[in-house]
C-alpha cells in the first residue's frame, strides 16, 4: 500500500513486516486465514461473516441455495461489517470454516469482470504502468479489482446503487463488467466455494497495495469485456479460451 493511503505514512512496509511475521504462527492448514483476512480490514475492507461449503452445498439452511458459500449469514450484514481487529478475530477463531464477505460502497467498490477479460486488463494496466490496486481471482471464473468508493454524491438523483446494475445472485445475467458499489459484497480471500478444499477465492494483488480510483481502471476494464464478449482477439497476443 502506498505511504499515502488512508493518510498514514508507511503503511505498505509496516503491513509487509506484520504479514511476514503473522503467517508462521498460524495454526497448520489454514493458510494464513486470519492474518489476511486481518490484512483486509486494516487495508479498510469491512468484514462480516459468509456461509461456507459444506460438501458441495452450502451450510446455510435454505434449500437450494442459489448463492452456496458466497453469501453474509445474517440479513444484517451491512451494519455488521467491520474493520475492526478484535471483531474480526472472534469471527474468525469461533467460525474456523466461515468465508467473509466485504461490503462495497463503504470504504471501497469492486469492478467484478471475466477472469480472461480481467488478465488482459491487469497485463495492460502493467505495461501503461497504471496502479491496479489490491486484485483477486475465483475459481467460478471472475477477477475482482478493489477501488476507492465512487461515494455518494451531493445530488443523490446522479449516484446509482448497485441494485441497478445487479445483485450478486445474478451472475449469470451480467457476464461482463459488474460495479459493485452500495448495497452489493463480494467475497473477500481467502475464501472457499463448494467443492474445493484450497481457497477458491485469492489475492493475486493483496491488500498492501492502494486502492486507485476507479475511473482510472475502468477503460482498461470495458474494453477487454467488449472484446472478451465479441470473442475478439487479445491485442496481447492471447487466444481467448473457448466458451460454452
Amino acid at each position: 500500500m502506498s505511504a499515502d493511503f488512508g493518510g498514514r505514512s508507511g503503511r505498505q512496509g509496516k503491513l509487509s513486516q506484520w504479514l511476514r511475521g503473522r503467517r508462521p504462527k498460524q495454526a497448520a492448514g489454514d493458510d494464513g486465514r486470519e492474518a489476511l483476512l486481518l490484512a483486509a480490514a486494516e487495508a479498510g475492507l469491512p468484514l462480516a461473516p459468509a456461509a461456507h461449503p459444506a460438501g458441495y452445498r452450502c451450510s446455510c439452511d435454505r434449500v437450494g441455495c442459489p448463492t452456496p458459500a458466497r453469501h453474509p449469514v445474517s440479513f444484517a450484514w451491512q451494519t455488521q461489517s467491520t474493520t475492526d481487529r478484535a471483531q474480526i478475530e472472534r469471527w474468525a477463531r469461533h467460525q474456523p470454516q466461515a468465508n467473509f464477505i466485504t461490503a462495497t460502497g463503504m470504504m471501497h467498490d469492486v469492478l467484478d469482470v471475466p477472469l480472461d477479460a480481467g488478465r488482459e486488463a491487469l497485463e495492460r494496466l502493467r505495461k501503461d504502468g497504471v496502479e491496479a490496486g489490491p486484485v483477486a481471482e475465483s475459481d467460478d471464473g471472475r477477477m475482482l479489482f478493489f477501488t476507492l468508493t465512487r461515494g455518494t454524491p451531493e445530488d443523490e438523483d446522479e449516484w446509482w446503487p448497485c441494485e441497478l446494475d445487479c445483485h450478486p445472485e445474478t451472475m449469470d445475467e451480467h457476464p461482463g463488467l459488474r460495479w459493485h458499489c452500495r448495497g452489493s459484497y463480494v467475497l473477500v480471500p481467502p475464501a472457499r466455494l463448494p467443492g474445493d478444499d484450497d481457497p477458491s477465492v485469492r489475492w493475486v494483488r493483496g491488500p498492501e497495495h492502494a486502492l486507485p480510483d476507479p475511473l482510472s481502471l475502468l477503460e482498461y476494464l470495458t474494453d477487454a469485456c467488449a472484446r472478451y464478449a465479441d470473442g475478439r482477439p487479445d491485442p496481447t497476443g492471447a487466444a481467448w479460451p473457448l466458451r460454452h
